[in-house]
């Protein structure tokens, strides 16, 4: 996990250097969900969870982590929106779904550094949001009875807007 954390921070150097080549000015333009298409993606992952009973909390964080809607949907306790945040932050963090990332701490150890790094979480429910193959933010789903769970609830969200990413 250490690794991919330091391959992670080379390609955002490297990635800054390229934009900053690129743009004259120093000015950097970057895609993100506009408030109420935000809003939306968080409404329809909650209103997915509640047609099943579950009681979650939704974040959705443009790309760079910053949190643009948080969602607690009725029923869901407090800190459903806390963890939800947090495997928000880590896939946009990593640029992967969480699910992934606990698939690929499977099969190797993980950085003790990982858990020293504020609201990294390494659960399923973190599903990162792409236009093409550009990671435009995350959204995090918590309260499900199982992470696979919260993930289906924030996919079948995305879905439902992934026409109007333009």
């Amino acid at each position: 996990m250490r690794a991919m954390f330091f391959r992670f921070t080379a390609v955002l150097a490297l990635a800054a250097l390229a934009q900053s080549a690129a743009c004259a000015e120093g000015l950097v333009s970057a895609k993100r969900l506009s408030a109420s298409l935000a809003a939306e993606l968080a409404m329809d992952a909650v209103t997915a969870c509640a047609q099943k009973n579950y009681h979650v909390g939704v974040v959705v964080l443009d790309y760079s982590g910053v949190q643009q809607v948080a969602l607690r949907g009725d029923g869901a306790a407090p800190q459903n929106v806390l963890n939800a945040n947090d495997k928000a932050y880590t896939a946009a963090s990593f640029g992967a779904d969480t699910a992934e990332l606990v698939e690929r701490s499977k099969s190797g150890p993980v950085s003790s550094a990982f858990a020293k790094v504020p609201h990294l979480l390494l659960n399923a429910g973190g599903v990162v949001i792409k236009v093409g193959d550009e990671v435009i933010g995350a959204i995090g789903v918590s309260g499900a009875p199982g992470g696979d769970n919260d993930v289906i609830c924030a996919k079948t969200a995305l879905d439902k807007i992934k026409d109007r990413m333009k």
